[in-house]
């Protein structure tokens, strides 16, 4: 009698793991071909990125090359074909050159556009930032003051990447626009400001100084030629993830103004 009732334990315990596993059985599955094909279309993924970054890093050493050699019209095609569809920080420095090559070549117009379209494709905000900052740089000259302050306060913050070097411009703009006052309130505001560079600080006491003597028309030659981009090798362009640029950091080369290809210039390794 005690077996008769072990078996009839038995058989309701398999009929029941039966019918749990026809249950739940085909969920399981579901799950693991989900979870292959996840892992097999991040691995696709990121095979297919580093394999685009691989050959964009080769094609951008090139332009490179290119422009070096002094070939500028050469150098513009080989960036715009990387601008079309190389990873976005490539396609960022792609513009970014092509706007250098704009602007050595005195066509500011045509230069704005390209850094106006670089900091829409950068993905992250120091290239966002560094291609706004040559934006205005580009329309200093040209466009109406109200233009280029509306430029230079969108890179002005505590988070802004280039926010000294943005202020430190809008002083310039405030002094060609004749608000002479305000633009030494503005050098003066620099030159207190707590971890900026020594070349900076000097260059707004210098400006101060020139205004409080009467020559404020000298200061666009002090400040506008050294006030210049963050060079290449002040940007961790590789990847760029996290990388914070020093709000000093474009006073490492303050030796007059950069070459058109020196801001962008840096191969971008691990560009996402």
């Amino acid at each position: 009698m005690v077996d008769f009732v072990e078996e009839v334990e038995e058989r309701l315990r398999a009929e029941r793991y039966a019918t749990l596993a026809r249950t739940y059985l085909p969920w399981f599955a579901a799950a693991l071909v989900a979870t292959i094909v996840g892992w097999l279309g991040v691995w696709g993924y990121d095979t297919w990125r580093d394999r685009n970054i691989g050959r964009a890093s080769i094609a951008y050493d090139k332009a490179i090359g290119v422009l070096s050699s002094g070939d500028q019209t050469g150098a513009f095609e080989s960036f715009g074909a990387i601008a079309k569809d190389a990873p976005a920080a490539y396609r960022t420095l792609a513009l970014m050159q092509q706007g250098n090559i704009r602007m050595a070549s005195d066509k500011s117009a045509e230069a704005v556009v390209l850094y106006d379209a670089a900091a829409k494709a950068a993905p992250n905000p120091i290239l966002h930032d560094l291609a706004g900052l040559r934006a205005a740089q580009a329309v200093m000259d040209t466009a109406p003051y109200a233009q280029v302050e509306t430029r230079l306060n969108a890179l002005i913050g505590d988070k802004q990447p280039f926010s000294l070097q943005a202020k430190e411009m809008l002083a310039m703009a405030k002094l060609q626009a004749g608000k002479i006052q305000e633009a030494r309130g503005d050098f003066n505001a620099i030159s207190l400001t707590l971890g900026v560079s020594p070349a900076m600080r000097a260059r707004a006491q210098g400006a101060i100084a020139l205004i409080d003597g009467g020559q404020a028309g000298l200061v666009g030659q002090v400040v506008k030629a050294a006030a210049t981009l963050p060079p290449s090798n002040g940007l961790n362009v590789p990847g760029l993830s996290g990388a914070q640029a020093p709000e000093g950091a474009a006073d490492s080369q303050d030796q007059g103004g950069p070459p058109a290809e020196d801001s962008a210039q840096t191969p971008a390794g691990n560009a996402q």
